[in-house]
This record gives C-alpha cells, structure tokens and sequence, in this order.
C-alpha cells in the first residue's frame, strides 16, 4: 500500500517550497501522523492553519524557517487542499433592489468554491454567497471570503460567526460538532450533499413558503420587512 498519493505527495513538495526551508519529507511523516496512512488529498481537507502554525513552532515537529508568516501558511494549506490562485472569481451581488417587496423573506448563505454552485464542505469552502429568498425572487446580497476564518484558532467557530446574521447555511457536508456551533450562532444547517446551481437548489425553498414546517415558519413572521412609513421625516402623526 502506498503511505501517499502521487498527487498528494505533489502537493506537500509545493507546500513545503512555500513554507521555506521545510523538508518535504518530514512534511509527510506529520502529515501522516496527523491524518492518517495513506495520506490521500481527501485527507489533506483535514488540516488547518492551527495545526501547521503548531507544528512550525518552537516544541514542535517541523523545522523551517525562524519566523512563517500567516500569509505563507494559509497559502501552503490551500496549496494542500489543492486551491490554486487561478479559480475563477467570485461572482458579483445582484444590482437590483428588491424595490416595493416587503413580504418576508430569509437569509441564506451557500457554502460555495466557484461560480454560483453550492460545492462546498463547511470547513473548507473558499466563500459564502449570502442570498435573501423570497416567495418569487431570489437576490445574491454579497460574498464573504472564508480566508481569515483559516487563521482563527477555532476555523468553524469563526466560519458561523461569519455568517451569525443568516437564517439558514446551505452545503454539501458539515461534521457534528461545526453543525453545533452553527446552531449556537443562530443559523440552520440544511445539507445538499449532490451539490448543485445554487439558486436551483434555493427555488425548493421557495415552494415551502406558502406551507413551512413550524421551525421555517417562525424565520418567515420574523423576517417580514415592515411597511414604509407614509409620513415624511419630520412630520407629525396624523390626529386622531
């Protein structure tokens, strides 16, 4: 049995040229003993900023360079996850304004790697497209790089408080206890795991609206915007 893929293996030679004077082979040996023989790309979805920043210390396992920047090392993982800097952009938010549309709505964000596709693990996806759904429109508000979540010491704790201000999180997969602090943080865990387009995915969410089971109706009578008030700043309420 092989301890690595050859495409695993590839990719901790350029994660170790990255990180400076780290011996590739070392880098494998922690990266097993971390994860597990044999050592697949799969597996290599498992390790964090937290993890290297540790082993690049002063007690720790690997020896490189006095001092790794927090740049180097979020570049080195994402190298071993095997994301490039040539994927494509993030798409742009929607232009258009909701306008006179006040009926209740929710907050979702997608767990997404490129384009407008929901492909992505809660840990590991590069962003979240938040959108506002409602009955007959769906609008993407804006995009949150999850980057700086990797250099949080706890990255899913900081991954929910990213999104702390949504109602729903769509994914293709999410372990138990990253869906625990999603959960703390207010929001609801829904799992996709065949992934998809995501406002494809979205439009079954509305197909609910009019019949939501109780947890989603709840969201709904919360989230309806009020009306627009008919009195001009400054003015005075009408008598009674």
């Amino acid at each position: 049995m092989k301890a690595i893929s050859r495409e695993a293996a590839q990719r901790v030679v350029a994660a170790a040229q990255r990180l400076g004077e780290i011996d590739p082979r070392a880098l494998v040996l922690w990266i097993g003993e971390q994860v597990g023989l044999p050592i697949s790309c799969e597996k290599l979805h498992r390790l964090t900023v937290a993890d290297l920043k540790a082993a690049l210390s002063g007690d720790g396992p690997l020896t490189g360079p006095n001092e790794i920047d927090a740049i180097a090392l979020k570049e080195a993982l994402r190298i071993l996850w095997g994301e490039t800097g040539d994927e494509e952009p993030p798409p742009l938010p929607d232009a258009e304004a909701d306008g006179d549309d006040h009926s209740a709505s929710l907050r979702v964000a997608v767990a997404s790697n490129r384009s407008e596709e929901l492909d992505g693990h809660f840990g590991t996806a590069r962003r979240f497209l938040i959108y506002r759904v409602r009955r007959d429109s769906i609008r993407l508000l804006e995009v949150r790089s999850a980057a700086d979540c990797d250099l949080a010491d706890d990255k899913n704790a900081a991954r929910a408080a990213l999104i702390a201000d949504c109602n729903l999180l769509c994914v293709q997969s999410i372990g138990g206890p990253a869906a625990a602090k999603v959960v703390r943080a207010g929001v609801h865990p829904l799992k996709f795991p065949q992934g998809g387009n995501a406002r494809h995915l979205l439009a079954q969410l509305q197909t609910v609206f009019d019949h939501p089971p109780p947890w989603l109706a709840k969201v709904l009578s919360r989230n309806a915007d009020p009306p627009p008030s008919l009195s001009s700043p400054g003015s005075s309420p009408p008598e009674s």
